[in-house]
């Protein structure tokens, strides 16, 4: 059995950590983090029209790329390794929940836009929404109903990971248009969704290792590298193991949902639980082995650890992934 990246899909990886390395370095990240838009629309940009992100599940018929949730994932983990700033994972539940349960109608009217780099996002709860504050296209769960919701008013919630947008969504004065089966809708975009952090936290363990070991090789301590201890070996290459059996589980999910395969749900629990769990440690850990100077905040260890926390949150936390697997 060969579990690895097709050629095509390792072209795809490729080219958006290229872009990424161009546009998107801590100084970049940084400056987006702080704009007002809170991303880089450049970014972005360049990402939907020379990469076509946001258009990879979106069938042709409808402007699309005609791929699957997988290629996005893949996506998905490179933009973890990276900390950019982005409205893809919003919009990839939205879309997704927008196939599962949108009518006809729906899907021609509103895909063409997304997979054209229009920001969408889905309500899913009471809480915040996910870049509720510029996304062109907001949907929502009505009781059975999958709904669009126009001239709703969002306000920006400040958190503690910068690098994630949240946006507070007061409906009182929107119109609401039923345009699906909000059960589809809602099925798809909750497990999609825990699918999709846990492919950022793949990235995220990758981004976390890479800085620890560098930092390792570069550290002078008793007249040699702290790399060099065996001590430190031991803690890098538990995190080596942590991050290859996560980026395991989160393509095993990732296929799973992509191919609608009967254990899709309890492999995306299980690829949650472990890949977020593994996030916090490795970052954690990078924090720990960096020492003093991974608490400034001129250090990008702080942001890896944000981010982990953050990830940990949006769709539960690990415990509450494994206590949804089915025994």
């Amino acid at each position: 059995m060969e579990f690895a990246l097709s050629e095509e899909q390792a072209e795809l990886a490729a080219t958006v950590r290229t872009v990424l390395s161009k546009q998107s370095g801590s100084t970049a990240v940084r400056a987006a983090i702080a704009s007002e838009d809170g991303y880089d629309p450049a970014l972005w940009a360049t990402l939907c029209e020379q990469v076509g992100v946001a258009a990879l599940a979106v069938p042709e018929e409808y402007d699309g790329a005609g791929a699957s949730f997988f290629e996005t994932a893949v996506v998905l983990e490179e933009l973890g390794r990276s900390l950019a700033p982005t409205p893809l994972l919003a919009t990839v539940i939205a879309t997704e929940a927008l196939l599962a349960g949108g009518t006809d109608e729906a899907k021609a009217r509103l895909l063409p836009r997304i997979a054209a780099g229009e920001v969408a996002t889905i309500v899913l709860g009471d809480g915040p929404v996910l870049d509720a504050d510029r996304a062109a296209i907001v949907l929502a769960l009505a009781g059975d109903d999958l709904v669009e919701l126009t001239g709703a008013t969002a306000t920006w919630a400040e958190s503690m990971d910068q690098t994630i947008r949240l946006a507070h969504l007061d409906r009182s004065a929107a119109t609401v248009t039923p345009i699906g089966d909000g059960t589809a809708a809602r099925a798809r975009a909750e497990v999609v969704g825990p699918a999709a952090t846990a492919a950022l936290a793949v990235g995220l363990c990758d981004r976390a290792l890479r800085m620890t070991v560098d930092y390792s090789k570069e550290r002078v301590q008793f007249g040699r590298p702290i790399g060099s201890f065996q001590a430190l070996k031991h803690r890098m290459a538990d995190m080596l193991a942590r991050l290859e059996i996560g980026r395991s589980a989160s393509w095993a999910a990732s296929y799973a949902l992509a191919t609608d395969a009967p254990d899709a749900v309890d492999l995306t629990h299980t690829a949650a639980s472990y890949c977020l769990e593994a996030a916090s440690h490795l970052t954690g850990e990078c924090i720990q082995l960096h020492g003093g100077i991974a608490i400034t905040w001129e250090h990008d260890a702080h942001l890896v650890f944000k981010r982990a926390h953050a990830l940990g949150q949006l769709f539960g936390p690990p415990h509450q992934h494994r206590a949804s697997v089915s025994l």
